[in-house]
């Protein structure tokens, strides 16, 4: 299968790439560059040439392809927009023809899900830095004549990438007192379940959250491994003076469930400790 990928070069549209590969698809992903296109070469994808800021040349690449698998964020000021623009030109490319199209959301739409076990069917309450997918979620899920997913990964760590690895390293403070849980995924578990979302039928809303955490979990493992026993905290209104919003999707407390992803499509998370992720002799990293 031809499966074009935006977001090829980053931490997670890299690790699918490599996933799509090993499971037989033909992996397009999308660059700008001849260094992308390097990057795409490396992790087992054909570069084609495209912008996400560019829905026409978007839209061309998506018909041409047998499935999309949208992983692509700007970082910038204007993701929100590039992402909704770029999100609907590959639907309405895809309108018609039975494609899977694979949105990337993230748990962060789901809120603070208190004491509560959240799962596929709960409710958004989206935090403000990603309030805009919610509404995107919906357009991609009731698009008509193509089979339109979702994926929400949770925060996503490993191979030294992610958030997870910034709050260990120290790079990111602990947000209050560290009590609050994250729904977390290996990258590598995360980019098989991309794989497996290719055949989840349209309107299916997937959950990529192999483990559940807290925040000072995570500190105090970063810790442990540079040698020591403390990190950095910062109040809540600290951290919004120093990171904006990000602050607050940090701080919020999630127990999301992925059951029901599991069982509709066979996926069986294989990295779930994060005692051995960064304190282990190395062997998961390389598995």
């Amino acid at each position: 299968m031809r499966v074009l990928v935006t977001g090829g070069t980053g931490y997670i549209g890299g690790a699918v790439l490599r996933a799509l590969r090993a499971a037989g698809h033909e992996p397009r992903g999308v660059v700008r560059s001849e260094e992308a296109a390097r990057g795409v070469r490396a992790r087992g994808g054909v570069p084609v040439n495209g912008d996400l800021r560019d829905p026409r040349g978007l839209a061309e690449l998506a018909r041409d392809a047998d499935a999309v698998i949208h992983a692509a964020n700007t970082q910038s000021p204007d993701a929100a927009e590039a992402d909704i623009a770029a999100s609907r030109a590959i639907r309405d490319a895809l309108e018609g023809s039975g494609k899977p199209f694979v949105l990337t959301s993230g748990a962060w739409v789901l809120g603070d899900t208190g004491d509560r076990m959240a799962d596929e069917t709960w409710a958004r309450n989206p935090v403000e830095l990603v309030a805009w997918r919610g509404p995107l979620e919906e357009e991609i899920l009731a698009a008509p004549g193509m089979r339109g997913i979702v994926l929400r990964p949770g925060v996503v760590f490993g191979e030294h990438g992610g958030i997870p690895e910034s709050v260990a390293q120290g790079e990111l403070p602990v947000v209050g007192d560290g009590a609050q849980h994250w729904a977390l995924v290996h990258v590598r578990d995360l980019a098989d379940l991309y794989v497996r979302a290719l055949g989840a039928p349209g309107g299916a809303i997937l959950h990529g959250i192999a483990l559940v955490a807290t925040m000072r979990d995570v500190a105090l493992l970063g810790a442990a491994r540079r040698g020591g026993r403390s990190f950095e905290s910062a109040t809540l209104a600290q951290a919004r003076d120093r990171l904006g919003a990000f602050a607050d999707a940090l701080a919020i407390n999630q127990r999301i469930s992925s059951d029901r992803t599991q069982a509709l499509l066979n996926w069986r998370p294989s990295r779930t400790s994060l005692v051995e992720e960064f304190l282990g002799d190395g062997r998961l990293a390389a598995a």
